[in-house]
């Protein structure tokens, strides 16, 4: 499979191509590879991957290199709901086959199904985040949840392509999103190639800028909607503190496979990362050697912070206990 690192951006524009899971699985660690969707995409890729390249005739063993494979890549990102779903749905299929020859190809035409499948999604969801954009605003995104961190359009930043897409006058306010600077390296990097108006702030500044009212709506993406509290890149519950105060909207924007409805917050493990993202930039060093560093990647809002979620079925609303039972319905019966 082939992708763009994310971790050379905005500098360098480079193509990788995976040959094995275990580059694959490194990438993902490394957040070359990163974004809910796009995680998705990747672990339902990887289990395609393993089939496909597996020399394997006896189907038990297959079966059995198949699951190494899919424990492999679970592994790497433990908030993240989207890459156990890209790989489970593969697996299912693979598990599924009369022979490895089947299993092969169904691995390969469902992978290739998750992906086709995510650029629709994102723009039905784009279509029905537009609506919640007065003609003229600004709106504040935090981390990337935009082409790269899908197949392509976005989830939140596709409602906002979807809003300037109809003739809206969108201005965007883009965190830095520290340590990592996702939303100044990627995010940034995005809207200011497809010519939308986009201002880079310290995350620590979006409080200030909501009182002073320049900021009219928060919009945001994430990586795991429990029943009753939405995941997203660390920072994200100070954003929603800061807007429930001051009377702002704020907005998330997920697929349903980002939904985990059986869980509560509870439940979910919140991804530590290395000290190193903290305590040095480069070759510089930031901390001293002995003071102790603690990097939660996600945060988790509470959703009474949380005025709508927009998905490809519709925009859910308050109270969520109700318009959640529409996510595990069959597509016919849902009325939003």
């Amino acid at each position: 499979m082939v992708y763009i690192d994310q971790t050379l951006l905005p500098g360098r524009y480079d193509v990788m191509r995976c040959t094995t899971v275990e580059d694959l699985a490194r990438a993902i660690r490394r957040l070359e590879i990163r974004g809910a969707p796009a995680l998705g995409i990747a672990g339902a890729m990887g289990v395609a991957l393993a089939a496909a390249r597996s020399a394997e005739t006896d189907p038990g063993r297959f079966q059995a290199e198949i699951r190494r494979a899919a424990g492999l890549l679970r592994g790497t990102r433990p908030t993240a709901v989207n890459l156990a779903w890209g790989i489970d749905r593969v697996a299912r299929k693979v598990a599924m086959a009369a022979s490895v020859a089947e299993a092969k190809a169904l691995a390969v035409a469902e992978a290739n199904a998750v992906a086709e499948e995510d650029e629709r999604t994102c723009r039905r969801l784009g279509n029905f985040g537009e609506e919640l954009f007065p003609t003229t605003c600004t709106a504040l995104t935090h981390c990337n949840a935009g082409a790269l961190a899908c197949r392509c359009w976005g989830t939140a930043l596709g409602v906002i392509r979807s809003a300037v897409a109809t003739g809206k006058d969108v201005r965007v306010i883009s965190c830095e999103t520290r340590p990592l600077n996702q939303g100044s390296r990627l995010t940034c990097w995005e809207l200011a190639r497809d010519g939308i108006d986009v201002t880079l702030i310290p995350d620590s500044s979006a409080a200030y800028l909501m009182r002073k009212g320049e900021i009219d709506l928060v919009i945001v993406g994430a990586d795991r909607i429990t029943k009753d509290a939405v995941f997203n890149k660390i920072g994200t519950y100070m954003h929603a503190v800061a807007a429930h105060h001051h009377g702002i909207p704020f907005y998330v924007a997920a697929p349903l496979s980002t939904f985990d409805l059986s869980r509560r917050e509870t439940d979910i493990v919140i991804e530590e990362r290395d000290r190193a993202e903290l305590a040095g930039c480069g070759d510089r060093q930031l901390a001293p050697d002995d003071v102790k560093v603690l990097n939660y990647a996600f945060d988790a809002t509470p959703l009474d912070l949380v005025d709508a979620i927009i998905t490809e079925i519709g925009v859910l609303r308050p109270p969520y206990d109700k318009s959640f039972r529409l996510v595990s319905e069959p597509a016919e019966s849902r009325e939003i």
